[in-house]
């Protein structure tokens, strides 16, 4: 039995009759995959950070400390982030699990600890996904975040309500790019990202990805999820209005042939904040799982190394310590 995209809207450009899919029609071509890993394979990539993971680790990590104050974020490593904003707590891609992976004895494997033990999170009012990959929608993490929250709200793209639904979530919001819903009076809007799905070799963009902004008052922070770089991304402040806070991808970018159709480099990040006016932004998406070629370390210092070539101030845009809160 052929499926068909239930939500499919043929005035749409990014749904398809068989899912759904990038505007921009950049996508990996056949045989792409498979000599990526043949690649890695023979250089032995990737390569531990220059100093070694315990150093690392001393470097980029910290514990979260919940007593800081006033609106803002805790970067909880990778593209998890914990978000306080009205006295609100949102978490978004949340990834505890030790693993990035379907099962717990095989996948990525979390390279630095979790800076916040789950049991210790405060009341959460809301849960964001921004697509079904194991590395930002985790069952295990979700599990337990179902039991401890049972009431709280869930909001994701398009096709992944049900998923949620069969795991007793109760209250589960979906969404297109550009709808949005609502917790009181913040507003989040599912916004377009580049990328894809995939969870089984069956469901290939059977749901959709996308990125969130989030406004309240002042406020308007863009988590832009996994994107690659494109310049119809620039759609999303022309249409909601300047971003003053992001969290913007800069890593698993290596080898840039194979990555970029779905993942940014430090370069094209930093691209993308100027761009954007230089908003006060943190790179995510490194320093937990090795998902592709470059070593733990490489984002950060080429991310520092980028904004200095541009005669950039980096106090805007710097990175974080896994565990750092950034106050908006």
């Amino acid at each position: 039995m052929v499926w068909k995209n239930p939500w499919y809207d043929a005035s749409l450009p990014h749904h398809a009759p068989e899912g759904f899919r990038n505007t921009s029609g950049s996508e990996h071509q056949p045989g792409d995959l498979k000599r990526w890993q043949n690649e890695r394979k023979a250089k032995g990539l990737p390569l531990a950070p220059a100093a070694g993971y315990a150093a690392f680790i001393r470097r980029w990590w910290q514990p979260v400390d919940l007593q800081q104050e006033g609106d803002g974020l805790w970067w909880l490593g990778h593209a998890s982030l914990l978000l306080r904003l009205a006295g609100r707590y949102l978490l978004i891609d949340p990834v505890f699990s030790k693993r990035a992976s379907p099962v717990s004895f095989a996948g990525p494997q979390r390279k630095t600890p979790v800076p916040l033990n789950l049991a210790d999170l405060p009341r959460l009012d809301a849960i964001l996904i921004s697509h079904n990959h194991y590395d930002h929608l985790d069952s295990r993490t979700l599990r337990q975040l179902r039991r401890r929250f049972p009431e709280v709200e869930v909001l994701v793209p398009l096709g992944l309500k049900a998923w949620f639904s069969r795991r007793g979530f109760r209250h589960v919001t979906e969404l297109d790019w550009w709808q949005q819903g609502a917790l009181g009076d913040i507003r989040l809007h599912a916004v377009p990202a580049q990328h894809w799905s995939m969870r089984t070799l069956w469901d290939r963009n059977r749901s959709l990805w996308c990125g969130w902004v989030i406004e309240h008052g002042d406020v308007r922070f863009w988590f832009s999820g996994d994107t690659g770089y494109t310049e119809t991304l620039l759609e999303i402040p022309a249409r909601l209005g300047a971003i003053n806070v992001a969290a913007l991808p800069a890593g698993a970018y290596a080898p840039r042939w194979f990555m970029s159709n779905h993942h940014m480099d430090p370069q094209q990040a930093v691209q993308l904040w100027q761009q954007l006016g230089r908003p006060k932004a943190v790179p995510i998406h490194w320093g937990v799982f090795e998902l592709a070629d470059e070593s733990l370390d490489m984002p950060p210092q080429e991310l520092l190394d980028e904004l200095q070539a541009r005669g950039e101030n980096v106090s805007n845009f710097i990175p974080l310590r896994i565990g750092e809160f950034l106050a908006f």
